[in-house]
């Protein structure tokens, strides 16, 4: 159920509170309206602390570009926590169009990672990440499981492939030198990785 709290003293005491906790690591903002995340399961954080680590590997611990496991993106000069999104994994190539401000970035990456949680709106972003011209984003599903993988394409991020589990489809990035695909196991099924450079492999 979605709230909307228009009492400004309880706005105030809500963000404090948030603050203090660390309950905001990863709320946004989107047109200025303040969107508190849910907070990410141990199994959430697991993939895209993996999945950051594999990406630094496969960009030669950055000298080919730098990976970030959250951060702040804007596409605003000014005032920019008025309107930002926090991916979950987010790779900024050499010679990227977005500037580095150390506080957040003002545009977007080459390649972000959404992992979905119930509740949030990891879609929704998508149209935010096409305007702020971030090239690729992987999408992980996990109720049920499915990698889907985006690519910009006449300024909006188009669906290229879906893998998920008896339809282990490779989805291979044209930003980053890795395929993703969803194979079976158990107690879930893993998601597979795989550097174009080699053939050098991983399980998440």
């Amino acid at each position: 159920m979605a709230t909307l709290v228009l009492d400004s003293y309880v706005e105030e005491r809500l963000l404090e509170q948030r603050r203090a906790s660390g309950g905001d690591r990863f709320d946004e903002v989107w047109d200025g309206v303040y969107v508190m995340s849910p907070l990410a399961n141990n199994e959430h954080q697991l993939i895209a602390t993996q999945l950051s680590g594999i990406l630094q590997i496969a960009l030669n611990f950055g000298e080919r570009g730098l990976v970030f496991a959250g951060v702040n993106v804007t596409d605003r000069q000014e005032d920019w926590k008025q309107n930002y999104r926090c991916p979950d994994v987010a790779v900024f190539l050499n010679g990227t169009s977005a500037v580095n401000r150390e506080s957040h970035w003002f545009g977007g990456p080459d390649f972000a990672v959404e992992v979905a949680s119930k509740g949030d709106r990891a879609r929704e972003k998508l149209g935010f990440y096409a305007a702020v011209s971030t090239r690729e984003v992987l999408v992980i599903d996990r109720d049920p499981w499915g990698l889907e993988l985006y690519r910009l394409a006449g300024g909006r991020l188009e669906r290229v492939g879906t893998s998920r589990p008896g339809e282990p489809a490779a989805l291979a990035s044209e930003v980053v030198p890795l395929a993703f695909r969803l194979g079976e196991a158990e107690p879930r099924p893993v998601i597979e990785v795989v550097r174009a450079e080699g053939g050098e492999s991983w399980r998440i």
